[in-house]
């Protein structure tokens, strides 16, 4: 394989000059072993994302704290002014302090989520290793600069607030770069538990970035900012050496290219291949070439009988946005027209309200519900994210088993309800019931977010008639976690004043009512499911 290209990383220029000298007659699949690289790649650099993100959250702990209960230096002289507040960082030694840093909270939401939709967007019209190593290397900044201000003794609200900011901005730059690069490698069929599987990088990344935050609290909190920002810079920049964005960019030809474009090049003198590449296509896949073209002759027949759905790879309207965009990236509102789009979004919102609601509050609930203690309830919250591994992958195994995404999301968010009312009102009552139902909440929660922005968008943004599935992915991931994102915004902070003024009690309501919502905007999708799994089992 010739990786002389203008468009090949140096790293894998440099890695197949040394196969090529010291392996000269190796053999290997050469798409799998990019396709696994990709994984790797992709799964490190979003656990860098997330590992960088959860430093604050840590942090907090010493910005503002209880000074009753930490000794002070032997110089410091202690009086009524400053009994309370002297072990603060300034500006957070008020009583106000809890509010200053959910501002700092929302000023990363907020940034995140609006940056969202302008990202994937940028994202489609870039470079996936330049636009994906910056946003990391940018992210990397950010957090450094959060860091410094232990070393500077900075104390201004509005430099924390402008960073936090900042940090949402490049942060942005993740979701839709990642999910498109799976999606590019991977063909549009039963993705789910791939998925499910890869995106188990949010929890490990929260896990690992609490683990580091906490090794460096007690004796210099600007490192817990620094050495994220270290590791997200450097894994950025290992990106920018060996990833490939798409499988031509290494002469590799996905399951997807096979079937769909030589279709598309017997059908049509302006789309897909040309005759030369349709021969040597051919001649490559044999069977496989022959089995497909039978498949999605079976699909024309299906649409001309009227069996297919709005959800068809024939359907009508995406083929005019095909016709019209050529091998362009299609635009916002041509993304948000892609049915099912919208109403994944919403849903998401609604999701996404509840498991950020349990991401930055749920440590605090359990200490103040229980008498656990700060620290073993930092421990026991884990548990959450645990379950989030899980159902991201029961999630993902559930949607290929049935081929009905809808229904898959929708059977867990009907399942979390109760479970939350449970757990609110019994999971205090003792240490194995409250470790019992967290997990199994986790796994109900946090699985239809895990699989509407993943196996879901990734679906939606690679219709086959599509004229590049890729040109479509970045902006409908940017659209779907970006309404997704507002709703993480809104619940931390929606949380934090009802807590305040109602109690915990009406907090888990207000997150019951969000996950119902989020069931409700997906039921026309469910009955649209079930109609199509009716009618496959009809035509079998």
């Amino acid at each position: 394989m010739d990786f002389s290209g203008n468009d090949t990383p140096w790293g894998l220029r440099c890695l197949e000059w040394i196969l090529n000298k010291f392996c000269p007659h190796r053999r290997a699949n050469k798409l799998a072993w990019h396709q696994a690289g990709i994984l790797v790649l992709t799964y490190v650099g979003y656990t860098c994302y997330h590992l960088s993100r959860k430093s604050l959250s840590v942090v907090k702990t010493v910005l503002h704290l209880n000074c009753s209960t930490v000794s002070p230096p032997p110089n410091l002289i202690i009086n009524d002014d400053n009994r309370y507040t002297w072990c603060d960082w300034k500006p957070f030694d008020t009583e106000d302090a809890p509010a200053l840093l959910g501002v700092l909270d929302s000023a990363f939401l907020f940034a995140y989520a609006f940056s969202m939709f302008f990202s994937g967007i940028l994202a489609e019209r870039m470079n996936l290793r330049y636009y994906l190593s910056l946003g990391m290397i940018a992210s990397g900044i950010a957090s450094y600069l959060l860091g410094i201000a232990k070393i500077y003794n900075i104390h201004s609200l509005w430099y924390f607030v402008f960073v936090q900011a900042l940090g949402g901005v490049f942060q942005s730059s993740g979701w839709p770069a990642v999910v498109t690069l799976v999606g590019n490698w991977f063909g549009r069929g039963k993705r789910g538990l791939l998925f499910g599987v890869w995106n188990s990088h949010t929890s490990i990344g929260n896990i690992l970035g609490t683990i580091i935050a906490t090794a460096f609290i007690t004796t210099n909190w600007g490192l817990s900012f620094i050495v994220p920002a270290i590791i997200i810079s450097s894994v950025g920049f290992i990106i920018f050496l060996f990833l490939a964005p798409h499988p031509k960019d290494v002469g590799c030809i996905t399951p997807d290219m096979h079937g769909y474009k030589k279709l598309d090049a017997t059908n049509s003198s302006d789309e897909g291949m040309s005759g030369d590449d349709l021969e040597r296509t051919q001649e490559n896949d044999g069977d496989q070439s022959f089995r497909l073209k039978k498949w999605y002759q079976h699909n024309l027949e299906l649409d001309s009988e009227g069996i297919r759905s709005e959800t068809s790879p024939m359907l009508s309207v995406n083929q005019r946005m095909q016709q019209d965009n050529g091998n362009r990236a299609i635009g916002f509102f041509g993304a948000v027209k892609i049915p099912g789009v919208r109403e994944y979004s919403i849903s998401l919102f609604f999701s996404k309200l509840v498991i950020y609601t349990f991401m930055y509050w749920l440590p605090l609930y359990i200490n103040s519900s229980t008498e656990y203690g700060a620290t073993l309830s930092a421990y026991i919250s884990v548990l959450f994210d645990v379950g989030g591994i899980i159902g991201a992958i029961l999630a993902g195994i559930l949607a290929d088993y049935c081929g009905m995404s809808a229904v898959t999301c929708a059977g867990m968010l009907l399942t979390a309800i109760p479970l939350l009312f449970i757990y609110d009102h019994a999971g205090n009552s003792s240490f194995t019931l409250n470790v019992i139902l967290l997990l199994i909440a986790g796994i109900m929660v946090s699985g239809p977010p895990a699989l509407i922005s993943t196996a879901v968008a990734a679906d939606l943004g690679t219709h086959p008639n599509l004229s590049e599935g890729s040109k479509a992915l970045a902006t409908v991931t940017a659209i779907i976690d970006g309404t997704g994102s507002i709703g993480a915004a809104l619940g931390p902070l929606l949380a934090g004043v009802v807590s305040r003024w109602a109690g915990w009690h009406n907090v888990f309501y207000m997150l019951m009512t969000a996950d119902f919502f989020a069931l409700l905007f997906l039921l026309r999708l469910v009955f649209k499911d079930l109609r199509l799994y009716r009618q496959r089992r009809l035509v079998v």
